[in-house]
């Protein structure tokens, strides 16, 4: 059995671009269609038995109608090619509001077999072309409904969402226990695990405040395959064991994903030997390219041709560009930006070019007062100036010194 696991779609995350004048379409939802459009396209020629989508199709829990649109007309493609398509709700894909359809809920009612929604955990036995596949569904766990209890109201988040990681976890294993093993078994999750790493940080998610999960509570057996959405980066959290797989998204977000592989998951599940193994492979996909240029300034010598040198070192070309440039401590800004937009004509958006200014350390100053004596309102100012304790000696010495050639003076009347 063969399956494509992606997640994390993100319709609507318009940062970084302009509407393109060909389409009336915003230019980073564009990038995002057409990498959906890949997995599509590739799902149909290769005959793949299933599409799992572990949420987030959206930015928001409100798609515009072009959003939803577009959505639509690619998930349908699959649906027509007998390819169906399972859909896990995402934290972004929920109004986290009681009553309200999620985005993703038309799916569910759209008149056409092949669509199999999960807005709440459950399992689900579904016809593939190569025999059945049990599905486990469990989408992000809503904490809305769980605080509106009165058990509740005395719980912190910290509480209440050990309480979830506990919960999903014990319903998990209620689901698995009623499976049958002989059959490919994979469970589609909108979850943090504890183990996995945030895109654009190496902070692991225990840093949030998100249910937290272990790969051992999600890869119980029968379980085959984890497919899980939610962090950007591809990742297995159970490498050797069941594969704990994060897709992670199929564009770049913002720039802290700029250096990161973007793609979806080609999986399979074989029984051919008598036991069903399990491997897959990340495929990538084509990203449109962020580029950070970042320049320390010498003090000496002109920044704009400084700037303009580090610019023409990379191809800008239908790139999004951020330059950030670090000044010298005390020397003003003269980068001529006009200059360095014009060098960044080819480029499709320029997010900035921003001045980093170092703070210069301010001194700290003596705390000296009228009443002090001679010799304590020295040895305060050359503590305030970090003087050396044998230069601080020195420098009485020749202080007292002068002070008592002043002192003769006046005496004799000089």
């Amino acid at each position: 059995m063969r399956f494509f696991h992606t997640a994390d779609i993100h319709f609507g995350v318009e940062n970084y671009g302009k509407i393109d004048p060909a389409t009336g379409i915003h230019t980073r939802l564009l990038d995002f269609a057409k990498n959906l459009d890949v997995l599509v396209e590739n799902a149909i020629q290769q005959q793949v038995d299933f599409v799992i989508f572990c949420g987030d199709a959206y930015k928001t829990a409100h798609p515009t109608p072009t959003q939803q649109k577009m959505l639509a007309e690619r998930l349908l493609r699959l649906q027509r090619a007998n390819i169906p398509v399972i859909i896990i709700v995402g934290n972004h894909d929920h109004p986290l509001s009681f009553g309200r359809a999620h985005a993703l809920d038309v799916f569910s009612y759209v008149a056409a077999d092949g669509f199999y929604v999960f807005s709440k955990p459950g399992v689900q036995l579904i016809q593939t072309k190569s025999g059945p596949v049990q599905i486990i569904g469990v989408p992000w766990p809503t904490r809305n409904h769980l605080v509106a209890h009165q058990a509740h109201h005395h719980k912190n988040n910290a509480e209440i969402a050990a309480y979830l990681s506990e919960s999903v976890g014990s319903i998990i294993q209620q689901l698995a226990v009623g499976l049958d093993p002989a059959l490919p078994t994979v469970l589609g999750g909108h979850l943090t695990v504890s183990s996995g790493v945030f895109s654009g940080s190496e902070k692991c998610a225990v840093y949030g405040t998100d249910p937290l999960f272990l790969p051992s509570q999600l890869a119980v057996a029968p379980i085959d395959y984890v497919a899980l959405g939610h962090l950007h980066r591809f990742q297995d959290l159970n490498r050797g064991g069941v594969p704990v797989v994060y897709a992670g998204s199929i564009e770049r977000v913002d720039f802290g994903e700029r250096n990161e592989e973007k793609g979806y998951v080609d999986v399979q599940i074989d029984d051919s030997a008598g036991i069903k193994v399990t491997t897959y492979s990340f495929v990538m996909l084509s990203t449109r390219r962020m580029v950070q240029v970042e320049v320390t300034l010498e003090p000496l010598k002109d920044q704009t041709e400084q700037l303009l040198a580090a610019v023409q070192q990379y191809d800008l070309t239908d790139a999004i560009v951020k330059i950030l440039y670090h000044l010298p401590p005390g020397v003003p800004d003269r980068v001529d930006l006009n200059a360095i937009l014009q060098a960044c004509r080819h480029a499709i958006y320029v997010v900035g070019v921003i001045p980093v200014h170092k703070p210069v350390a301010r001194e700290r100053r003596a705390a000296l007062k009228v009443d002090m004596d001679f010799a304590t309102l020295l040895n305060r100012y050359f503590e305030a100036k970090n003087i050396s304790s044998d230069e601080k000696q020195a420098l009485l010495e020749k202080a007292f010194m002068l002070q008592h050639e002043v002192e003769v003076k006046e005496v004799a009347g000089e």
